[in-house]
């Protein structure tokens, strides 16, 4: 049999165990010109709450008793299509199945010689590109700049600030627990790390942190955090808006600041995205990325649950904070 998850229910707030739900199928059969993939390692994100929400959005909705999708690395087991042979290794954004039938469109070979083969769902994958180009194309760091990432201890977060150092920025990090902040420090080379769940005046701990100010903001937060960056940016600051994890589960959209008079009076720039709108600039972004990280200059945080079933909570544990880096599941 071939275990699927469904989305059994809509989460009211936090999600559940409860709101998933296991099936059995058959194993599928290929036919002329499918393969089949046997799923290998599945990417968790936070994003994918918005989607179990019935609610207009850039993507639609999972819909009620139909498997999830995310990003996933799998293996070709067994192949009746020319352009892919049994051995092959992919990637794309598949159904959350141990075995599945593909047409092999929108599949993406992967070199099996980088590894690990989760790294094609992180750094150099979805969650660096996202790190680069809202970093670059919407951020336009200039060497000297100071940048402050919130969620820095995340996947994207701890690539935006290695990015950042890259180009001669000053970065600041912004995370829960001291642990955290020692790795954003220790291996990520952020200059400075604030621990939010232990700072009382986190306006004046960034202030401190950034003495010159702050030229750009990486956004993966949101709520009373992304107030008290507001709150130092400098003239001509560039907010780039990627996540609002802290309100993914809110059941009412909580009021904060309204951002109006320090944009108007910071002759600022906020702007939200998604990594898709850049698309004409993936090839550019995947060559630099890769070079990086042959060169040294880019490394990668991943907390690797184990087992198909572990799924599920694994990316619950997302909003609890329990991931050092990209979160992956390794079937």
């Amino acid at each position: 049999m071939n275990k699927t998850i469904i989305l059994k229910s809509r989460p009211k707030g936090t999600p559940q165990l409860s709101d998933f739900e296991f099936v059995d199928e058959k194993m599928p059969e290929v036919m002329q010109g499918e393969l089949l993939l046997k799923t290998i390692f599945v990417s968790v994100d936070p994003y994918l709450r918005g989607r179990m929400s019935d609610a207009d959005s850039y993507v639609p909705p999972f819909e009620l008793n139909k498997p999830i999708s995310s990003g996933i690395v799998a293996e070709v087991v067994e192949s009746k299509n020319e352009n892919f042979k049994k051995g092959d290794f992919v990637s794309d954004r598949l159904e959350w199945k141990e075995y599945q039938i593909s047409t092999g469109e929108g599949l993406q070979k992967i070199d099996p010689s980088i590894q690990p083969l989760s790294l094609y769902l992180g750094v150099i994958g979805m969650t660096g590109m996202t790190a680069y180009m809202g970093l670059t194309q919407i951020g336009k760091p200039k060497a000297g700049e100071t940048i402050v990432v919130s969620g820095a201890a995340g996947a994207v977060g701890s690539t935006v600030g290695q990015i950042g150092k890259i180009l001669g920025c000053r970065v600041v990090g912004i995370a829960g627990t001291d642990e955290k902040t020692e790795i954003l420090k220790s291996k990520f080379g952020f200059d400075e790390a604030i621990n939010y769940n232990t700072t009382k005046d986190m306006k004046k701990a960034i202030a401190d942190a950034s003495p010159q100010g702050v030229d750009i903001y990486y956004d993966n937060v949101g709520g009373s955090i992304s107030d008290a960056v507001h709150r130092n940016l400098n003239q001509f600051g560039r907010i780039v808006v990627c996540g609002a994890i802290s309100t993914y589960n809110a059941t009412e959209m909580p009021m904060g600041p309204r951002v109006e008079g320090f944009l108007i009076k910071k002759s600022a720039l906020m702007q939200g995205f998604i990594v898709s709108d850049f698309s004409d600039k993936f090839s550019e972004g995947a060559k630099q990325l890769g070079q990086w990280l042959k060169e040294g200059k880019l490394t990668y945080e991943e907390t690797v649950v184990e087992g198909f079933d572990s799924i599920p909570q694994a990316f619950i544990d997302l909003f609890t904070g329990k991931n050092k880096g990209k979160m992956i599941v390794k079937v």
